[in-house]
């Protein structure tokens, strides 16, 4: 795999995260209680022997490039290779913002051009998923391809979420409709693109030039069917697209069934992410604890059910905890109970507070299409005082202060804002 360089997309915003991604980039989101969103992406190209990378950044960069840092989880922190991190910058040539996943690939042309490589793994750094990527280099390589698209079969009813490849007998693909509203297949493509060194560099460079930009899957795919040989690679293991609050909350609690069918475990394919020297899991002598991921750092006092609790999260006597995901420096007060609810770091939940309490799943009248299965959402740094009952679909934003609730009870689908916001990317 010395001859393959990957390139890693992780520059987009996500207004579907709402505040989870509001100040961070969406491949730095945590999951699973210690890891990144980013952190499958590389560990796939680890485990495939792939590490010459290249990660594409542009939105709140701060806490993804602190996160990679020189790539030494992944064994990337090399002399050749290695991972190095891009972004958008301002020359003669008038570059600019990206203006689409393919865009920002060629807007690094240059990058490509100068490094010896037969082939260009292109790569999404949003998914959950675990992948050996060096055999489909290999499929792509037997098949004489030009171009090879990972894809994934999906349910009917999501074939508008994704851009749908047909296959014929040969696995190659023969037609490709972006986001159908009657889809012809269930083959969804998965972001993961196999190019031909020479291959991509044309087509980018005869796509290039738009004021509006391009994708790979709107303009890039459906023009290469026809002129290159271009092939689909069939991924029949668990992968999830978290871009929106909804799928990010399930595929959490994926990992907390019995035999998950993502393997955490698996020495082979192991997900790496920064180490952290915390103490063991503390657990007090009432704590009770139900198909459940604790991680180091964290004491637990009270009970917790069905969630996914990060490290240095101190949950009091008599606290419940039930399908919720708490990110990490949580305190969570004696008597509160927190249900279906996302709380992120460094939150202080007062005794007696309820949130995500009852049946009223009214959507939140700020983000109805984002925010309307039930799940409520505190920012970063939000202090909420003794005593409040926060409902359904509602959205505590960052900072906010105890003297930003003007009442004790917050019902369901409404939103506090801090009075004085701080700005940090986290």
């Amino acid at each position: 795999m010395k001859r393959v360089l990957a390139v890693v997309l992780a520059g987009g915003a996500s207004e579907r995260l709402s505040i989870l991604a509001a100040e961070r980039a969406k491949p730095a989101v945590p999951f699973g209680g210690k890891y990144r969103i980013i952190d499958f992406t590389l560990s796939n190209c680890a485990n495939s022997g792939i590490y010459n990378v290249a990660v594409l950044t542009q939105f709140n960069p701060r806490s993804l490039a602190q996160h990679i840092g020189v790539g030494r989880p992944w064994d990337m922190d090399r002399e050749q290779g290695g991972v190095v991190l891009l972004q958008p910058f301002l020359s003669r040539s008038q570059r600019n913002w990206y203006k689409g996943t393919a865009d920002a690939v060629y807007q690094n042309m240059y990058y490509i051009i100068d490094n010896r490589v037969d082939e260009v793994l292109v790569l999404s750094a949003d998914h959950i998923y675990s992948m050996r990527y060096d055999q489909i280099v290999l499929s792509h390589r037997n098949r004489r391809a030009d171009v090879t698209v990972a894809v994934y079969e999906v349910a009917q009813e999501d074939t508008p979420r994704f851009g749908i490849t047909t296959l014929d007998h040969n696995e190659r693909i023969v037609h490709f409709e972006e986001k159908p509203t009657a889809a012809k297949s269930r083959m969804a493509s998965m972001g993961i693109y196999v190019f031909n060194k020479k291959v991509l560099i044309d087509v980018l460079e005869e796509m290039a030039g738009g004021e509006n930009g391009f994708d790979f899957g709107h303009d890039i795919l459906p023009n290469l069917i026809n002129k290159y040989q271009v092939y689909g690679s069939r991924f029949h293991g668990y992968w999830r697209d978290v871009g929106t609050v909804d799928a990010y909350w399930q595929a959490n609690m994926d990992l907390i069934v019995d035999l998950p069918d993502l393997n955490l475990y698996n020495p082979e394919n192991e997900i790496r992410t920064v180490a952290q020297g915390y103490p063991p899991v503390k657990l007090g002598p009432n704590a009770q604890i139900s198909r459940a991921l604790i991680c180091n750092g964290a004491i637990v006092n009270g009970t917790v059910i069905e969630s996914i609790i990060s490290p240095r999260v101190f949950i009091e006597e008599d606290a419940v905890v039930k399908n919720s995901i708490i990110f990490e420096d949580v305190t969570i007060g004696r008597g509160s109970i927190i249900e279906k609810s996302i709380i992120d770091k460094q939150v202080w939940v007062s005794r007696g507070c309820h949130v995500g309490l009852g049946h009223d799943y009214t959507p939140n009248k700020e983000e109805p299409d984002h925010l309307n299965t039930g799940i409520t959402l505190v920012g970063k740094g939000t202090r909420i005082p003794s005593d409040v009952m926060i409902g359904r679909n509602c959205k505590i934003e960052p900072w906010v202060e105890a003297s930003d609730f003007t009442s004790k009870t917050l019902p369901s689908g409404e939103t506090i804002k801090s009075k004085s916001p701080r700005r940090y990317q986290i």
